[in-house]
């Protein structure tokens, strides 16, 4: 009997962008790839209204979660209510994936980490140093960096890292 390797997998709902968005996402996380792609059928073309032969989804993998888009009409948009998490590392990271995330999208939704895609799905590009520092039982830093963060449209680790410390900002 198969195991079940995930046995939750995100479905994105996009009006006809499931292969360019699959391929927007593939390119910018290194262990990622397209698994397969379903097209409509002549019945689910009557069902969706879809035309046949046209895609209708795309199974894709990032760094091992699997995810499914599909085009499925512009009834139904994304908005802020979920958010996909990117952990990252360093500030390296958080550079390159915020700089390759928000590659046309809306300027006016990055704000404290979050960034919307040129799709319209809300990601947070978030440093892991930060969550330790939010977690941290010194309560006065850890409410100095978060308030740092509430300022911050990228996050910026060397200028939390004052904030948590005491230091004025911009200062080393």
């Amino acid at each position: 009997m198969p195991t079940i390797r995930q046995r939750i997998t995100p479905f994105l709902w996009f009006d006809n962008q499931a292969e360019e968005a699959a391929a927007f996402y593939t390119s910018i996380f290194k262990h990622s790839k397209v698994l397969s792609t379903t097209r409509y059928t002549k019945e689910a073309e009557q069902a969706a209204g879809r035309p046949e032969g046209s895609v209708m989804t795309v199974a894709f993998e990032l760094e091992g979660q699997e995810f499914t888009a599909l085009n499925g009409g512009p009834h139904f948009k994304f908005n802020e209510a979920l958010s996909l998490v990117v952990h990252c590392q360093n500030q390296e990271e958080v550079d390159y994936y915020w700089n390759r995330l928000s590659e046309g999208g809306d300027p006016r939704a990055q704000q404290c980490g979050w960034l919307k895609d040129r799709f319209g799905l809300s990601w947070q590009v978030v440093p892991r140093r930060m969550t330790e520092m939010f977690a941290s039982p010194d309560r006065a830093a850890a409410e100095r960096a978060m308030k740092a963060m509430l300022d911050m449209t990228k996050i910026d680790i060397a200028e939390l890292e004052r904030a948590f410390a005491g230091e004025p900002a911009g200062v080393r």
